[in-house]
């Protein structure tokens, strides 16, 4: 179902008429419900949900499910998106106008006339992965048309110091709950440490830039959204500290999100309790993506954990590829891992730390630049041991 809305450009000269296919605020039904209309009805809605859609086919590997559902909807939001951009004076695809939940709140401020972090980072997002489900299904034609598009959207704005901005011209330079300038690290991983020193450069300047601002105007689900940050920046002690921050200060005795901090002691300015549900996700996502990740292609356990850690195991964590994975760690090493693959495929799996490791099955682990490359087939189980090597 396709909705309408119309919306006046700030300047009020200009009449826009959007077709957005999601709202982005709904019932249990899909209908759209009254919000914020920057938010409640934004374009790039339907872009962040394709994350849900493309990241199902990476963890599951169902080319059914990809052909029928994850492509049909990206393509779909690659041609909406295609068709309500404009060009600026440069030559360069932008929206008529942008937002970036939540700043500004709902105030005219809110409306940008020049691209946001926010809504870029979606839309790059969607052609990325439209270009990438299109040649999963051979369809190369379109992907080289999503390619094309996506070469014509322009480079992510970033401050003098090579921080995120909220869009040109405004710095992150007031606290806000709303960390909605850095999708493009968390959660679309467009900007990553594996890509280099540029973008390790960003995602560093980034959250130095959110410790200098402070959490004065932070909730709950900014400090557990902090913890992603800050696991996808290799950073253990960060991560965990974040989120005992948001499970201590943040949340009742019965678990419950109360988004202000409810025990007075300056995490936050605000000390108020609605009750919501997104910061206890956030959380739980904050410690998968402490124990394992594999965004990357190349699976990596225990990424992001605190030296005092010394003792932690997981069992069956789905990773990129339709793997399940199992590990455990001892006296700060890894000791065992545990493989089971749904799907015929390679696992990449970055060799945890220095030791002996055999595996029971008789594959050969060869060391590829510290990746070993295992190829698994359906319904395969395999356990790597390792015996850590010492020195007399």
């Amino acid at each position: 179902m396709t909705w309408y809305t119309v919306r006046w450009q700030p300047a009020g000269t200009r009449l826009f008429l959007w077709v957005m296919p999601s709202p982005g605020v709904t019932t249990l039904r899909g209908e759209p419900m009254a919000g914020w209309v920057q938010y409640a009805m934004s374009p790039t809605v339907s872009a962040w949900l394709s994350q849900h859609f493309y990241l199902h086919w990476q963890y599951s590997q169902d080319r059914e499910f990809l052909k029928d559902r994850a492509y049909p909807y990206l393509r779909e939001v690659a041609v909406f998106l295609d068709s309500i951009s404009v060009r600026d004076a440069d030559g360069r695809r932008k929206l008529p106008i942008c937002a970036s939940p939540e700043i500004y709140d709902n105030s005219l401020k809110a409306w940008f006339l020049t691209m946001t972090n926010y809504d870029l980072a979606l839309i790059r997002f969607v052609y990325t992965a439209a270009e990438d489900c299109a040649r999963e299904l051979g369809l190369n034609g379109e992907a080289d048309r999503w390619r094309t598009i996506l070469s014509e959207w322009p480079s992510f704005d970033l401050d003098d110091d090579r921080a995120l901005t909220f869009a040109k011209g405004f710095p992150y330079n007031e606290s806000h709950r709303h960390f909605s300038n850095q999708m493009a690290i968390h959660p679309l991983g467009l900007i990553d440490r594996s890509k280099g020193e540029t973008d390790r450069q960003i995602i560093d300047a980034t959250i130095q830039k959110l410790d200098d601002v402070g959490p004065a105007h932070w909730c709950g689900y900014s400090y557990s959204w902090l913890g992603n940050i800050k696991a996808r920046n290799m950073d253990g002690e960060g991560a965990a500290k974040a989120l005992k921050i948001f499970a201590e200060h943040f949340c009742l005795p019965n678990t419950f999100h109360a988004n202000g901090d409810r025990t007075r002691q300056g995490y936050s300015n605000y000390t108020y309790r609605p009750f919501t549900l997104e910061g206890n996700f956030a959380f739980a996502s904050g410690i998968h993506e402490m124990l394992i990740q594999s965004h990357t292609g190349i699976v990596r356990l225990f990424p992001a954990i605190p030296a005092s850690w010394k003792d932690v195991s997981f069992e069956r964590l789905r990773t990129v590829g339709a793997f399940l994975v199992s590990a455990q760690r001892k006296d700060g090493k890894v000791s065992s891992i545990t493989i089971e693959s749904e799907k015929d495929g390679v696992l990449r799996l970055a060799k945890p730390g220095d030791g002996q490791y055999t595996e029971a099955g008789g594959k050969t682990l060869d060391d590829e630049n510290g990746v070993w490359n295992i190829e698994m087939k359906a319904g395969e189980k395999i356990r790597i041991a390792c015996k850590v090597m010492t020195t007399e």
